[in-house]
């Protein structure tokens, strides 16, 4: 009997020693466990903390580079006002003078703004009209350099955004101003969306810069006291020299005449046409609107036009027949030079 108690007390003791190592056992194995998931923890945390201010950094850097690309983008389409109606940069009267020659050079010096083929637009603000300067042309080369070395710089004073087209006739048959202004305003128009059309003769250079190459509600006439003509109109139909029309004004009366060959006589028709069609012609003042004439001799073929008064007796009859919309001629060739853009045009022959 004591025998079995003394092993039940054995086998009981030796249980309750292997019941405390399994305990001691779960109790490390926990614990470890514990250790080892609070540094993975801490770990994490750690990590998110970085990820964190990096995600912060680098979305500061983003907003940074954002607000820089936004603010360039501002400084580059800046919006632009509209130029004043009348320009700030203007002196008023001018001293012309011709007795000292002029060259390319000299003008492409002076004019570093100017664009090729003749083009400008102020910088500081956008132009209230975007005007094309037809010149009717041939065999006047030292009178165009006047006209660039003087006009070019007005042109830009006035704040205007314009391209200079020298329509020349090719060949030396009878010349025809009115078809080579219709031309011009045809090739002007291949270039850009242009509003108004000022159409001059290459030796009239204005002696005021307010006197402003632009259109107007009515057409415009801009040579109004040529010293020619003792700086007085020599009669009140007159619109010859420089003149200004909309593009809207000019297709009221289909263009200009294409039948007046040689000298004389497009002039008083186109004031037919503008009267026919309830158009008057609006002018500066005589102080304002002077301009001188360089001299010259008339070119050959460019005589007196015989047939001029008979077809001004009849403007009304063929004016919609004759114009812009039976306009024919060829281009020869197109020239681009910083001071003007040069079209070289075949018009045809007058007829026999």
């Amino acid at each position: 009997m004591v025998r079995d108690s003394s092993v039940n007390f054995s086998l009981l003791h030796r249980t309750c020693t292997l019941v405390v190592l399994l305990c001691f056992l779960h109790i490390s194995v926990t614990l470890v466990y514990y250790v080892r998931t609070l540094d993975f923890r801490q770990t994490f945390v750690q990590n998110q903390q970085d990820r964190s201010k990096f995600k912060a950094k680098r979305l500061d850097t983003d907003v940074t580079k954002s607000d820089l690309i936004v603010s360039n983008e501002t400084l580059n389409t800046k919006v632009l006002d509209k130029c004043p109606e009348t320009s700030p940069l203007l002196v008023g009267p001018l001293r012309v003078e011709f007795s000292s020659p002029v060259t390319l050079d000299l003008v492409r010096r002076e004019n570093p703004a100017i664009q090729m083929g003749g083009r400008f637009k102020p910088k500081d603000c956008i132009a209230l009209q975007k005007v094309a300067i037809i010149i009717p042309f041939r065999n006047r080369d030292e009178h165009l350099k006047f006209w660039l070395y003087y006009l070019h710089p007005i042109l830009q004073r006035q704040q205007l955004d314009y391209g200079v087209y020298i329509i020349n006739q090719d060949g030396e048959d009878t010349f025809n101003r009115a078809k080579l202004l219709n031309i011009g305003y045809m090739e002007a128009l291949k270039e850009y969306d242009y509003e108004c059309f000022v159409f001059s003769d290459v030796d009239l250079i204005p002696m005021d810069d307010r006197n402003i190459y632009k259109c107007f509600s009515q057409p415009r006439h801009l040579s109004v006291s040529m010293d020619k003509f003792g700086f007085r109109l020599p009669y009140n139909q007159y619109f010859g020299g420089v003149s200004s029309m909309s593009k809207s004004q000019f297709l009221k009366i289909n263009g200009f005449p294409n039948n007046y060959w040689g000298w004389g006589g497009e002039d008083d028709d186109i004031y037919n046409r503008l009267s026919s069609k309830g158009m008057s012609i609006s002018r500066p003042s005589g102080a304002i609107g002077k301009c001188r004439m360089i001299r010259h001799e008339r070119d050959k073929q460019n005589d007196p036009n015989p047939q001029r008064f008979d077809r001004i007796a009849h403007t009304r009859e063929t004016m919609h027949k004759d114009g812009i919309n039976s306009l024919s001629y060829k281009v020869i060739k197109v020239e681009k030079d910083q001071l003007f853009t040069k079209i070289t045009v075949d018009v045809g022959k007058a007829p026999k």
